[in-house]
């Protein structure tokens, strides 16, 4: 499995044809990756701000608008996520202006799935090297995205699959409230049979782990009535 796999990077694709985003989303879940699909270009902009994505896959031709309109309501909006788009045949001029726009590659109509994987994989290990985030580290902690190793003042702490989801989802936010809803939605999904309680035991586990005091946590805080933040 591809590094961008490992990490479980979400992917979002926002393509009108239902067969073909099905299709896409469930060869990219076998591929390891996490594929989330919308119809337009309304609710791939909402998908979008909701799901975080590391990547997206943007159909050019939607409709309720096109998808350079999508493009520039992302960049616009300081959203620097990378983004593939899919063209028509021949249109050779819409390649042009979608990567003006923002777009960062390009796949044409009819495309080969593995062609299009390739593209995906490629950009994201371009992201990763230019953003430099392979390692994130606070405190004494170092968290390695590429891996998933989690060390301590040097030494290895294990964590649960969803406790180092729940770990990553904070340090996405880069010091900002995320409420328990949120990391609910992105950790967890909708599984009905987790409740806020769930975020607040894992937080609990995350400190006993990672914090020198865990009564008195100094990185792992709770945001009163708001949620949880990194610090």
């Amino acid at each position: 499995m591809s590094e961008a796999a490992a990490r479980a990077a979400r992917i979002l694709v926002v393509e009108d044809n239902e067969a073909l985003a099905a299709g896409l989303r469930n060869n990219l879940e076998f591929e390891g990756y996490e594929a989330y699909v919308a119809g337009d270009a309304a609710a791939g902009l909402a998908a979008a701000r909701r799901h975080t994505p590391d990547l997206i896959i943007l159909d050019l031709m939607l409709p309720d608008a096109d998808g350079f309109r999508v493009l520039r309501a992302l960049r616009s909006a300081g959203d620097a996520t990378p983004v593939l788009v899919l063209t028509a045949l021949g249109d050779e001029a819409d390649k042009v202006r979608g990567l003006r726009v923002g777009a960062d590659d390009y796949v044409t109509k009819p495309f080969g799935l593995m062609e299009l994987l390739a593209r995906v994989e490629a950009l994201l290990r371009r992201t990763a090297r230019a953003t430099g985030a392979t390692t994130v580290r606070f405190g004494d902690v170092a968290v390695c995205l590429a891996t998933h190793d989690v060390t301590r003042a040097g030494r290895p702490v294990p964590l649960r699959p969803k406790e180092y989801e729940l770990l990553v989802a904070l340090l996405r936010r880069e010091g900002a409230v995320a409420a328990r809803h949120e990391l609910l939605r992105e950790v967890w999904g909708y599984d009905p049979s987790v409740n806020s309680r769930t975020v607040d035991t894992h937080v609990l586990e995350l400190r006993r782990k990672l914090e020198a005091d865990p009564s008195n946590p100094r990185h792992l805080l709770t945001v009163r009535k708001a949620g949880y933040r990194l610090a």
